[in-house]
């Protein structure tokens, strides 16, 4: 195998052919020059095993659906998540394009999946994502198990999604799919190997006391869980639960879209403490242990009793808390403190961002 010279090699779906790795490997250790080789792969296989140690021959990337601010246009501007541990929350103003309610969960029902994204009207992108899912039940989840029946892992799939961005036990799951908890942890496993479904860890600190360790479970895509339970625009609004779940499952996919483009490293948790005394929906964590937290609100009218969690949390850890940020539907941003505003989740793709500082 050889590449020409300043010329990259993609190998896609490598996982099939995981052997092409022994030749990749000889390769790079004759010609140890940076990226000459593209590995990719729609399932999450191990490039560090027997058949081939990638320990520093590999740096991997975790590429999720599209984000917003990709299909604006905006994706060589710089990450959100800098300009906000930069300038502080205050940074997000109101956006030039007001959108509502019904706007965002057209986005969510849209996805972030190229094609429904990209070429298909709404109608076409529904039943690409519906052929997506038969995809998922009748092919990628029978092989290498006794215990993969399709129409199991589409009840865990559903018990899942009507839990989607919460801290769900697995035993809830288990009960609703009526599922072993075993075969549960495998479903869900694979549905993490095929990049469904994420959990965001819990945010623990020794100062705060009394935190929860168990994960937000979420999908990794809001068009991918309306397709998977048919729902549209009506069902939605008609439950409020719904509204909530669909609407943090879409912002969430924003933020994690920007861990890789930000050039802080940074990492994404939730907090909650036990008995939800105190719960934020996602905690940016910074270098220098400082903290982004963020409310995600399907509200029209937020006020300082949305950032009562952040108050909290601001008062608790002092300097290290960057910035917070409630994100609501309303079309305008304003302050709510000096170091917590309320913005439109709009801002996220449609703030001007500066160029970084050299």
């Amino acid at each position: 195998m050889q590449s020409g010279e300043g010329e990259t090699v993609l190998i896609d779906e490598w996982q099939e052919v995981p052997t092409v790795l022994g030749a990749v490997k000889r390769s790079i250790d004759a010609d140890a020059g940076a990226g000459r080789f593209l590995l990719t792969g729609s399932v999450n296989a191990r490039l560090n095993s027997q058949t081939w140690p990638g320990t520093g021959r590999v740096v991997p990337i975790h590429a999720t659906p599209m984000a917003e601010r990709e299909l604006e246009g905006n994706q060589h501007r710089p990450s959100f998540i800098d300009q906000i541990a930069r300038d502080g929350s205050g940074i997000l103003k109101t956006p030039p394009t007001e959108l509502d309610l019904r706007d965002y969960l057209d986005r969510a029902l849209r996805g972030g999946f190229p094609e429904p994204a990209l070429r298909y009207r709404r109608r076409a992108g529904a039943r690409w994502y519906e052929g997506y899912w038969d995809q998922i039940y009748s092919r990628d989840v029978v092989p290498d198990s006794r215990d993969r029946n399709p129409d199991r892992v589409r009840r865990f799939v559903h018990a899942f999604i009507l839990n989607s961005a919460s801290t769900v036990e697995l035993t809830k799951l288990t009960q609703a799919a009526e599922l072993a908890r075993n075969t549960a942890q495998e479903y869900e496993q694979l549905l993490k190997n095929l990049f469904l479904v994420e959990a965001v860890p819990a945010w623990t600190q020794h100062r705060l006391k009394r935190l929860t360790k168990a994960p937000k479970r979420v999908m990794s895509d809001s068009g991918l869980l309306a397709a998977a339970l048919r729902l549209d625009m009506d069902s939605i609004i008609r439950d409020g639960r719904l509204v909530g779940q669909i609407l943090e499952t879409f912002v969430i996919a924003q933020w994690r879209a920007e861990l890789e483009a930000s050039g802080l490293s940074p990492r994404l948790y939730h907090l909650r403490q036990q008995q939800g005394r105190h719960e934020i929906d996602l905690i940016v964590e910074l270098p220098g242990d400082r903290v982004i937290a963020v409310e995600i609100k399907a509200d029209a009218a937020p006020n300082h009793k949305a950032a009562v969690h952040l108050d909290w949390l601001a008062q608790e850890i002092g300097d290290r808390f960057a910035a917070g940020i409630v994100l609501h539907t309303v079309p305008h941003s304003f302050a709510l403190s000096d170091m917590i505003h309320a913005v439109p989740i709009s801002a996220l793709w449609q703030l001007d961002r500066r160029p970084p500082d050299p």
